[in-house]
């Protein structure tokens, strides 16, 4: 039997140039950052993950050492633990299920369900732009056979997002593209006091999104406010979404037990877990919603919710991080041999190997490093 033989922890660096101005932080950013985490066991295989900064797991790593990687709800609640006292720790979680996948011989999205191994993914944009540019970023959309794109809201006024939004509704009309709205209402940025929207603002956007055929708006409230949520169902204009933040499972079920959203975003490697969203999502699809995880980061992080996604039956669509040339897929995929990109006909596919089915580029890695540590 092959134990956890060691924790290995990277951090990688790359320039962004043009800088990437994301619609939810203050702060340009100049810099892309990703976080590895790599598990080995005793045999020589590994499994990766990666999706946080990890920062203060090793105090925590003795956990997890020494013992039988294909114990998975053991580690499961380990990890749950280890979230309550430290970092989210969750990409640790993706990295093993990685390793099983490898060690049995199976696609990570079987291991979860195999209802499917494609998914439509949507374009979501991460900066602001003008009329005209998120027009040119759907036509670009459209071009590269995407259903969907996701604008995003936080312009100085909000009379200036919706005349964005009317724009580019008006500019996509009958050329089979969905739109979706991040309010980005839900969290905050450690340095950014903006409160979140009244519900009178809320209403507003909702129905200003109805108008223009906007299929889901996306955290229109605080991330709390899960009766506001349901109210703002209730005036059926437009469905809600959220929860990709969200931490702790029980509210998570309130959620459920409220009805506050019709699409649940969780994101495997920052909240909850493959294995407690697994349950999660069957859930949610029993009780009618999307289970569509949010996926902002990068490829690796991408892929475990592809396979989430895929194997557990969610959809309709899944996040895709686009936009160009602030954020392309190579600059967010730079720790992989090939970036993550749709297929011919326009679908996010599982890779049929085992496990995740993503390569590292070892140069590439080596060439951004910045700091590594190994836990045994």
């Amino acid at each position: 039997m092959s134990v956890i033989a060691a924790i290995e922890i990277s951090r990688h660096r790359i320039a962004l140039d043009p800088v990437f101005a994301a619609a939810w932080d203050p702060e340009p950013r100049r810099f892309f950052e990703a976080t590895i985490v790599t598990i080995h066991d005793s045999d020589g295989r590994t499994g990766i993950g990666s999706g946080t900064d990890l920062d203060g797991l090793a105090r925590y790593a003795t956990a997890l050492l020494g013992l039988d990687p294909r114990d998975l709800p053991r580690h499961h609640r380990i990890l749950a633990n280890i979230d309550f006292h430290g970092p989210r720790p969750w990409p640790v979680e993706a990295a093993l299920w990685d390793l099983v996948g490898v060690i049995q011989g199976r696609p990570l999205h079987e291991m979860l369900g195999g209802a499917t191994d494609r998914v439509p993914p949507y374009s979501s944009m991460g900066t602001l732009g003008s009329a005209d540019e998120v027009a040119s970023a759907a036509d670009r959309a459209i071009a590269a056979k995407f259903g969907a794109m996701k604008i995003r809201f936080g312009r100085p006024s909000l009379g200036a997002d919706l005349e964005v939004l009317a724009h580019v509704a008006h500019h996509v009309a009958g050329r089979g593209l969905e739109l979706m709205i991040d309010c980005n209402q839900g969290w905050r940025m450690p340095s950014d006091t903006t409160p979140p929207w009244s519900w009178e603002t809320a209403v507003r956007v909702a129905e200003a999104a109805a108008e223009a055929g906007v299929l889901w708006i996306e955290e229109p409230l605080h991330r709390s406010d899960h009766r506001g949520m349901r109210a703002l169902r209730d005036l059926g204009l437009v469905r809600v979404a959220g929860g990709e933040m969200t931490r702790d499972p029980a509210e998570f079920d309130r959620m459920l037990e409220v009805g506050s959203l019709d699409v649940f975003q969780p994101d495997a490697v920052l909240t909850v877990g493959l294995l407690g969203l697994v349950d999660l999502a069957h859930r949610v699809i029993d009780s009618g919603a999307w289970f569509t995880p949010h996926t902002w980061g990068n490829g690796i992080g991408l892929a475990v919710n592809l396979a989430l996604c895929a194997g557990t039956g969610g959809g309709p669509f899944l996040e895709f991080p686009l936009d160009p040339p602030a954020w392309t897929a190579a600059q967010r995929d730079f720790m992989l041999t090939t970036p993550l990109e749709p297929d011919e006909d326009g679908a996010l596919v599982c890779s049929r190997r085992p496990g995740l089915g993503v390569d590292l580029d070892r140069e590439r890695l080596a060439d951004t490093l910045m700091e590594r540590q190994v836990l045994r």
